[in-house]
């Protein structure tokens, strides 16, 4: 698996939680390490491993804890960078989530051996969607309930998702757009900013 999956657990444990907790948290998984390196690959064994170790140290459940993880990757001021890669799926979050097929893809562009697991959006009406995602990274179904559910708010949609669980290799995210102005979204703007 690649380094930034693992790095992106260890920001958040260490952004949410502090360097102690992180310490901690590798001491329990017996990592041999205490920081991973973005642009290398290691063992997939390693994931469920530390994703038990994070929920054994921080006192949550698997699902939950992932969930925070993935509105952390969008929402945290050292993770702006993929909350911009997600708002370059559309300027609704309908068209959001019609972008979130190409997802893997346009990772890629950025890091050419990054393999996120497959997404496939299934839309039953204008307001009742699907998320199917790939589980080569675990629990990545809950990781994009709480990064969708934040885009939502990001964009100003009120939307409730609910995790369906998963068979075959699958994990399934039902979406109910009840309403996609309900508040003022955050704002964006297609040029980073300048520093």
């Amino acid at each position: 698996m690649h380094g930034l999956i693992y790095r992106a657990l260890q920001c958040f444990v260490t952004d949410s939680y502090g360097p102690d907790r992180w310490i901690e948290v590798a001491m329990v998984a017996d990592l041999g390490l205490v920081e991973f390196e973005a642009m290398l690959m290691y063992d997939d064994a390693i994931a469920p491993r530390l994703i038990a170790a994070v929920g054994a140290v921080l006192g949550r459940s698997e699902p939950d804890l992932m969930e925070d993880v993935g509105t952390y990757l969008v929402s945290h001021p050292n993770t702006e960078g993929l909350r911009r890669l997600m708002r370059f799926g559309g300027v609704t979050f309908v068209e959001l989530l019609h972008s979130l097929d190409d997802l893997p893809d346009r990772a890629r562009l950025a890091v050419s051996d990054l393999n996120l697991p497959h997404i496939e959006l299934r839309e039953y009406s204008s307001s009742h969607f699907s998320v199917i995602c790939g589980t080569s990274i675990p629990r990545f179904g809950h990781v994009m309930m709480g990064l969708l559910r934040t885009m939502a708010d990001d964009y100003g949609a009120l939307a409730l998702l609910e995790f369906q669980g998963g068979a075959k290799g699958t994990e399934t995210v039902s979406i109910t757009l009840v309403e996609t102005e309900f508040a003022k979204g955050r704002s964006f703007a297609l040029g980073a900013r300048a520093s």
